[in-house]
């Protein structure tokens, strides 16, 4: 007998959830095509030294995570979420056809620092635009569905870089124009495809994230957390290492892309185990395993000379970054006040973006003068830094066998 009882309706993923996850895979496989090129483009075909390919690198990341300390705040303040993410999205993909026409390192300099300001204005505002358009009771599912869409680009990128390197007889520049068009179907279908829900109109003030005057208000724990951050990136310079690398070891051209699709996909594969870990480890320990897992990379890619040793070390490091991304966020969160948690990642955020900075200018510095070898090593040592701030305290903190 079958029963006439209607059964509860399921809320459903929003359409605007959907577009914007194909929003975050277009621009993701656009970038991820450039990224996988630009460190062999710019010292090979350019000319350009390491060391300012390094200094580069790490303004560009810098930019990205400070510019997105001050746009979430400024959306809350112009009350629309749309109009900054078209911004965001129009200025990277207004950027993607600099790279194939540039002549000098300048013009590509400028294009990956426009690249790196869109991708800091647009993030804050497309989370929060997911949670306004979200049901409460599936929040955790759309944020995870626009997460994975843009793990797959990360993967399809690089993969149609080598198979574009392979079509066209390495001919980067042309490539390059390749990566052009995702980015540009990316803002379309933000403009055509995201809907921004009507909100009330009220009179709204500038809030600044950053109170400076509460500084005084952080406990030694969370400017310990800040310090173990700062070594901590001051310990992982940029991937383009990595593809500098692949190089070294005489892998082919079209293939070098090959490094960014294994990075992704052990740090894709960890992520998730290591997520559910971290609602039951102690979130040092997880980080002092990633640290761990990076000092090995480092000495692998810094001993051996094979394109085995390259890619196992290259896989060591997608799993650091599986162990570690989030957690000093957690970190972060655990140890500020509850009033204050957005000043404290702003202050963490902008001392992480300098140190990011001077990591991949002095990894850069030490290629140029010592070589990749002694660049790993240096990393995995400025690492034992960090992985004894993390080892000590949960050394203090273990019950005393002593009655």
């Amino acid at each position: 007998m079958t029963s006439n009882a209607a059964a509860p309706d399921r809320a459903r993923i929003p359409r605007t959830v959907w577009a914007l996850g194909v929003v975050s895979l277009f621009m993701d496989v656009s970038s991820e095509m450039v990224h996988a090129l630009l460190p062999i483009y710019l010292v090979t075909t350019m000319g350009m030294s390491v060391t300012a390919l390094g200094a580069l690198e790490g303004a560009a990341e810098a930019t990205a995570m400070i510019v997105k300390v001050f746009s979430g705040s400024l959306s809350d303040w112009l009350g629309r979420r749309k109009g900054l993410l078209l911004f965001g999205y129009g200025l990277a993909a207004m950027a993607k056809p600099l790279f194939p026409l540039a002549d000098t390192p300048a013009v590509v300099a400028t294009a990956r620092l426009l690249d790196r300001v869109g991708k800091g204005v647009r993030g804050a505002p497309r989370d929060a635009l997911v949670a306004d358009v979200a049901p409460p009771e599936i929040r955790g599912a759309c944020f995870g569905l626009r997460q994975s869409m843009d793990t797959i680009g990360a993967f399809v990128g690089p993969l149609l870089a080598i198979a574009l390197m392979l079509a066209l007889s390495d001919r980067i520049r042309t490539v390059l124009w390749f990566a052009a068009a995702p980015a540009f179907i990316a803002v379309a279908v933000l403009l055509f495809g995201v809907r921004e829900p009507e909100r009330a109109s009220t009179q709204r003030v500038f809030r600044s994230p950053l109170h400076w005057n509460s500084i005084r208000e952080f406990s030694g724990r969370y400017w310990y957390v800040v310090a173990i951050g700062a070594t901590f990136t001051l310990a992982r310079f940029s991937e383009a290492f990595l593809v500098l690398r692949a190089q070294q070891t005489g892998l082919g051209l079209a293939w070098i892309p090959a490094v960014m699709v294994v990075m992704s996909l052990t740090y894709s594969l960890s992520a998730y185990p290591v997520g559910v870990l971290s609602d039951r480890w102690n979130p040092r320990a997880l980080l002092a395993c990633g640290l761990v897992l990076l000092i090995a990379a480092d000495v692998l890619l810094g001993a051996g000379t094979s394109t085995l040793a390259l890619f196992a070390g290259v896989a060591l490091w997608g799993l650091h970054m599986g162990f570690t991304q989030g957690i000093l966020a957690a970190m972060v969160a655990q140890s500020a006040p509850p009033a204050l948690r957005g000043t404290a990642f702003g202050v963490f955020n902008l001392a992480s973006g300098v140190c990011m900075v001077l990591s991949s200018a002095i990894a850069g510095w030490i290629w140029d003068r010592n070589g990749a070898s002694i660049t790993f090593f240096a990393g995995a040592a400025i690492a034992l830094a960090p992985l004894v701030m993390c080892v000590r305290p949960l050394i203090s903190d273990a019950p005393s066998r002593a009655d």
